[in-house]
């Protein structure tokens, strides 16, 4: 059982298994000249750029390939790809995630709104919350793609009904859904996955909180922070304040030096520390600007510009 007192120990564990199983990042560490046994705090671990899973099969594992999770991304562009060994730690992941914030699934009538996610293959949001649907038992749960009339009657009749709804949208589908209908929504959660995708203007976040309390009658907007390559997600409840799973942290990196940590309240690009990814690569670098409070909540600020996007220059390979 991982908790906020075995943490370090688990994680410098998991470095060191991987620094040695895995060829990718044993490549980067010896790049960087990464003396492994000089490594005693989870502030000393090198962090993947996470454009290698763009380029590269990243695996801590040789069991069989069980399943590939792909970004999203606009034509011509390069996915990155999540090679799965163990699809059970996944769902592990996420279902105990879900359980750690928001109690059990069971309880919870699911209606997703997933449009742009639904019409490509391979992605990992997708799979966590067609589970989750099933798990919850509900045969009101579901996803919706485009009939935003039926999605809205089966809202407000649910909601009027006292049902506990999670209604779990990428943004610029629910900005779609409150310009079809207003919603005074009473028993409902409404949480977005983030991105337009293409398809609106982007906004800043509270920018478009507002607009989404406004629109559903809501006092909070909540969010949920996960990627292709991670396999656990952090969950805000409101004001963009995120946590995250036991099993999962969130250190800040200086702009300039990628090796170097922040303290608290500084921005800077976000680390991940991701135990469920014992199989591919525990130590990420993303390309979003973040910073972390002193109550341990973490807001993301936004994203690198490509020219500020430092680490991969060392591996051309």
């Amino acid at each position: 059982m991982i908790n906020d007192k075995n943490f370090d120990r688990q994680a410098l564990e998991v470095f060191r298994f991987q620094a040695k199983n895995n060829d990718l990042y044993k490549k980067y560490l010896n790049l960087l000249h990464i003396d492994i046994s000089s490594v005693k705090e989870i502030e000393q671990i090198p962090f993947l750029p996470i454009q290698f899973f763009k380029t590269h099969k990243i695996l801590s594992s040789n069991n069989e390939v069980q399943e590939v999770f792909l970004s999203s991304g606009t034509t011509g562009m390069s996915q990155s790809k999540h090679y799965i060994t163990d699809i059970q730690l996944y769902e592990n992941s996420y279902l105990k995630g879900f359980q750690h914030f928001y109690g059990n699934i069971e309880d919870y009538i699911i209606l997703a709104l997933l449009p742009n996610y639904l019409e490509r293959k391979g992605s990992s949001l997708v799979y966590m919350v067609d589970d989750l649907i099933q798990k919850s038992k509900s045969t009101k749960s579901g996803f919706y793609l485009n009939n935003l009339e039926s999605l809205s009657n089966k809202l407000r009749d649910l909601d009027k009904k006292n049902k506990k709804i999670l209604l779990i949208g990428v943004s610029f589908a629910l900005l779609d859904l409150i310009e079809f209908k207003k919603f005074n929504l009473k028993n409902t959660i409404v949480m977005e996955t983030g991105g337009m995708k293409g398809k609106r203007k982007e906004l800043v976040k509270e920018e478009l909180h507002q607009l989404l309390c406004k629109g559903f009658g809501v006092e909070k907007i909540h969010s949920e922070y996960g990627m292709t390559e991670l396999l656990s997600q952090g969950y805000s409840k409101g004001n963009g304040a995120f946590k995250t799973p036991p099993w999962m942290k969130i250190l800040i990196r200086d702009t300039e030096d990628a090796l170097t940590i922040l303290s608290q309240n500084r921005t800077g690009g976000i680390n991940v520390i991701d135990l469920a990814n014992i199989n591919s690569c525990s130590f990420i670098a993303t390309q979003d600007l973040g910073k972390i409070h002193s109550d341990g909540t973490f807001e993301i600020l936004g994203r690198f510009d490509k020219s500020d996007i430092r680490g991969c220059n060392l591996m051309v390979v």
